[in-house]
């Protein structure tokens, strides 16, 4: 099994600005953190990308588009390490994929 993303999971634009996600349930939770799923939006900050010449153009947002086949939180597929994803700019041109650094590998309910 690959490990899962939590709201605790480090995961970086592909120009390492710092995503966080508001996880959208509460009830499982992995190592004490709630467990994403494929329905949760990340948000990045610091994302410094531009277009060249010079327009600005970062990362903003982070849409989990292939999360787990087999394992359902509510319904929704949880996200893994593996799990495929897009940064999107302010005009929500496609950035690149997401970078996942720390996952949770234990998972609890409640």
């Amino acid at each position: 099994m690959f490990p899962a993303l939590t709201a605790a999971s480090v995961v970086t634009c592909p120009h390492a600005g710092q995503v966080t996600h508001m996880p959208s349930q509460s009830r499982v939770l992995i190592a004490g953190s709630p467990a994403l799923v494929q329905a949760d939006q990340g948000s990045v900050v610091g994302c410094a990308f531009t277009i060249p010449p010079t327009k600005p153009s970062p990362c903003t947002t982070v849409r989990w588009t292939v999360g787990a086949v087999r394992v359902m939180v509510g319904g929704v597929p949880l996200l893994l390490a593996t799990s495929v994803g897009l940064a999107n700019s302010p005009e929500q041109a496609p950035q690149g994929p997401p970078i996942v650094s720390t996952t949770q590998p234990r998972v609890q309910g409640t």
